[in-house]
């Protein structure tokens, strides 16, 4: 393995080590993944001597638009913006052409072929992802088994302990696996207003109890749940923000008066909803994580933290990371309407509860912050890259035929629902 540089800054040791940021969709992106890599990579870069992101972008010009937005070196991916599947394989063909590939101490990438390639042209590589590939495509397990036990693989930036466990499982060191929790940008608090200001700026009315949701509405966000309870509670007023056009929930919301949907809207103009809110709501479903695996504490959830509202969630595995129940959140039965209506009706009738629990949530926000997790990163990677190499777990005969087996389910599943993403067993 190459030495790592030691020219740090004066007082920061870590500051000479380079990082080659690689990301493999074009930028700018309403997209979370895209928020969560590019805002981490902009504060790593604060630590580094020198930071530069990869990335598939039209032309010069905005690469330049880039650079001043983010503060980062970019290097403009020699890939096509269409289609996706030819994006990303040629962001992993070609990065190790490049001499900013060459010049870095390690690649930072959230893409699993981007790293498998930077470690066969000798890169070391620090994987930042919140799925657990593992068990959601089993026929990948072996190969991440592989890839994950490399000496060239530093880390695995795992965004919740629920995915980190999905990979000890699998045999993938604990040493190389660190459970780093997303954040949020204090900055963003500056656009709250006051609640009477947020209210009549929306034309809510005062004395309406509001339970404001913010995100992607889609069914894959466990909003249903939320649709049938707001039809068993026709005098609280549910708001819906992130909608990307006529669907299924809002074909359903359109049919009850107490359902408001609105548009997407840019993380400025959320704060207004926010204040608006009596509840901040985490649609209490297992669906995203279990069902269609696209959401693991959904990052919505740092910021509502921070917010001073209170936040009203379901008890699923991943969010009971975060919250807990009649401390500093509400936590209700995951998939039940008729729970999440008496939730919303406890939390409605008792602001002193919800005073309570907004003070306890926004206390614990002040170490959820993207500087805070950059930091936790930084150290985490200067352990690694000073460690001596992990032993290899070889896989026993019971992880041979949890292989075999998940793989034989995963392929009926893709068969009959053409999905590729397995739920978990009993699911």
């Amino acid at each position: 393995m190459r030495p790592l540089r030691q020219n740090g800054h004066a007082g920061n040791p870590d500051a000479g080590i380079k990082i080659l940021f690689a990301f493999e969709n074009p930028l700018p992106s309403a997209e979370a993944d895209a928020e969560v890599f590019i805002t981490t990579a902009r504060y790593l870069a604060r630590l580094t001597s020198r930071a530069r992101l990869h990335v598939p972008m039209r032309d010069r010009a905005s690469c330049a638009t880039l650079a001043e937005a983010t503060g980062l070196d970019i290097v403009r991916a020699w890939a096509p913006a269409s289609p996706a599947a030819l994006r990303h394989l040629m962001c992993g063909l070609t990065i190790v052409c490049r001499s900013a590939f060459r010049q870095a101490d390690l690649v930072y990438t959230r893409n699993l072929w981007i790293a498998w390639m930077a470690i066969r042209f000798g890169q070391r590589v620090v994987f930042d992802h919140y799925r657990p590939w593992p068990d959601q495509i089993p026929p990948l397990r072996r190969w991440l088994h592989r890839l994950m036990n490399h000496p060239r693989f530093i880390l695995h930036i795992c965004h919740s302990d629920y995915t980190r466990r999905k990979y000890l499982e699998l045999g993938v060191p604990a040493a190389k696996l660190r459970c780093i929790h997303n954040g949020f940008e204090p900055g963003r608090l500056d656009a709250i207003p006051a609640p009477a200001i947020a209210r009549q700026a929306l034309s809510i009315p005062t004395t309406a109890r509001t339970i404001v949701y913010t995100g992607r509405i889609n069914q894959k966000k466990g909003l249903d749940v939320v649709i049938e309870a707001a039809r068993l509670l026709p005098d609280r007023l549910f708001i819906l923000v992130g909608s990307y056009g006529e669907g299924p929930i809002e074909e359903k919301a359109r049919l009850l008066p107490n359902v408001r949907i609105v548009p997407f809207q840019p993380s400025e103009a959320l704060g207004q909803y926010v204040a608006a809110a009596d509840i901040l709501l985490v649609p209490p479903s297992l669906q995203p994580l279990t069902r269609f695996g696209s959401t693991v504490l959904p990052l919505k959830l740092f910021f509502y933290l921070a917010s001073g509202r209170p936040i009203l969630a379901g008890k699923t595995p991943d969010v009971q990371e975060i919250l807990r129940h009649e401390e500093n959140a509400y936590l209700c039965q995951p998939d039940s309407p008729q729970a999440l209506a008496d939730a919303v009706r406890r939390l409605t009738d008792d602001p002193t509860l919800c005073a309570r629990l907004a003070e306890a949530a926004q206390a614990e926000s002040r170490t959820l912050t993207w500087e805070a997790r950059a930091t936790r990163i930084m150290t985490a990677i200067s352990e690694r890259l000073a460690a001596a190499p992990d032993p290899v777990e070889r896989w026993k005969t019971p992880q041979w035929r949890q292989y075999r087996h998940q793989s034989w389910r995963w392929l009926q599943h893709l068969i009959r629902t053409g999905s590729p993403i397995l739920p978990p067993s009993g699911s």
